[in-house]
């Protein structure tokens, strides 16, 4: 049945969106309402997932020895997002179909020979002159809704770091080169959300601010641009999977000097997960000049040398990352009949399981003890419904790397059978050498 059904698949995106509700990994928001387009919920294991990822990344980011965090406001003042050209230059250009109503971007739609736009649903070339449209949603803080109460949800959390930079540097003691790291959530009002939680209105980013002397932009452009790359790849991703894409001049954007995306290959192409950038001293400037503030740094170790410092970006979003994993991950077993996430023991949700051949008595009770030792280490699971076998493909299914089983003889032998999801190999070993076996093998 499984195999026929494999047979059908056309679409592998719909198939790893259906595996992740069905398995507890992603939800649509406000489901039973009927769901918000383009807002997503995390499930139990994809909260686990998520979290092991932003996990990796914090620790990489710390144990560089010269990068502190940070965990800045969602609102600021409406003067940064000026400063930030945010205000400005953070549009789309939108057109809507005289034909069939549809609404979509210029500059990701289709062209006649003639350059002349064409609807991407009905193929028209009756369409309205592009308006720019801010991505930005706002709101109003306190009572009176009106334009000097207006403020707006923050659409990168770049600009946190950038109003920051004096008081990590002068409170952590910190001089050039050093970073400001930070995890948190995003806001854009895209116009064309989609593929799952590729493009999202609401999402989490995972950015890193290196402030560097000017005259050694290029060499930490260079090192940033391999020790990400690196990251993903230590993650688990397969190399064949992923490229670098440097930015061709019309591609820069007004900030930068050079930029390069890391990219995924997902079912629907080739797209951006993570964007290095050498963003100059333009972010800095834009503060000082629009706060009034002096943000020259005093170089202690150049004799006193002062300068705005250049800064090299790197921005990788949380959602994207646990989606290059799924897919990644997602693999169809035809021959075992089988589907199995091959996820890397470092961002499993679950790192083992325990099943029981038995529910009660001496072998659950000898069962459930070793989950209670090996849960105070590692994300497990305990598993006593159905028939070994289906419990084996559930695991499979959230990509548990080791299920430990306990039959009559563990009460014996004192052994358990340690089956590895990969290659449905099983060893037999000590109980008493199972925290070392999962210590080695995760």
């Amino acid at each position: 049945m499984l195999l026929a059904t494999m047979a059908k698949v056309k679409d592998p995106l719909a198939e790893i969106t259906s595996l992740c509700k069905r398995r507890g990994f992603v939800f649509q928001s406000s489901e039973i309402y009927g769901g918000l387009n383009s807002c997503w919920d995390c499930g139990p294991l994809g909260v686990a997932l998520k979290r092991n990822i932003k996990d990796l990344w914090w620790n990489s980011m710390i144990a560089h020895g010269d990068i502190e965090g940070l965990d800045s406001s969602i609102l600021m003042a409406p003067k940064v997002w000026e400063a930030s050209g945010h205000i400005e230059n953070f549009t789309d250009p939108l057109v809507d179909c005289k034909k069939c109503k549809a609404r979509f971007r210029a500059d990701k739609a289709p062209t006649d020979e003639a350059g002349k736009i064409l609807c991407p649903e009905c193929g028209s070339d009756q369409v309205t002159e592009a308006r720019n449209f801010n991505l930005m949603f706002k709101t109003f803080m306190g009572p009176v809704e009106n334009k000097g109460n207006e403020v707006f949800l923050r659409p990168e959390t770049a600009q946190g770091i950038y109003v920051n930079f004096q008081n990590v540097a002068s409170s952590m003691r910190r001089t050039v080169p050093f970073g400001i790291c930070q995890i948190g959530k995003a806001f854009r009002n895209e116009i064309t959300p989609g593929n799952f939680i590729f493009r999202t209105r609401e999402f989490e980013q995972m950015e890193m601010q290196f402030f560097v002397h000017p005259e050694e932009d290029q060499k930490w452009m260079d090192h940033w641009m391999e020790k990400r790359y690196q990251w993903h790849l230590n993650m688990g991703i397969n190399e064949k999977k992923l490229r670098k894409h440097p930015h061709g001049p019309k591609e820069l954007a007004h900030y930068a000097k050079s930029a390069f995306d890391i990219e995924y290959e997902f079912p629907f192409g080739w797209s951006e997960i993570e964007g290095v950038h050498n963003r100059t001293d333009f972010d800095l400037n834009r503060h000082q000049e629009y706060s009034k503030k002096n943000l020259t740094y005093v170089d202690v170790k150049r004799n006193n040398e002062r300068y705005i410092p250049y800064i090299i970006e790197t921005s990788v979003g949380a959602d994207r990352s646990m989606l290059s994993v799924l897919c990644d991950a997602y693999h169809e077993d035809s021959e075992n009949e089988r589907i199995v996430m091959r996820f890397s023991p470092k961002v499993a949700p679950v790192k083992a399981a325990i099943l029981p051949l038995q529910k009660k008595g001496e072998l659950g009770e000898l069962s459930q003890n070793v989950y209670k030792d090996l849960q105070s280490h590692w994300a497990c699971q305990y598993d006593d419904g159905g028939s070994i076998g289906k419990r084996y493909r559930r695991q499979d299914e959230i990509g548990t790397p080791f299920c430990l089983t306990l039959d009559f003889d563990s009460l014996e032998d004192k052994k358990v059978t340690v089956r590895h999801r990969d290659s449905m190999k099983q060893d037999r070993i000590d109980l008493s050498n199972v925290k070392d076996f999962l210590k080695d093998n995760l």
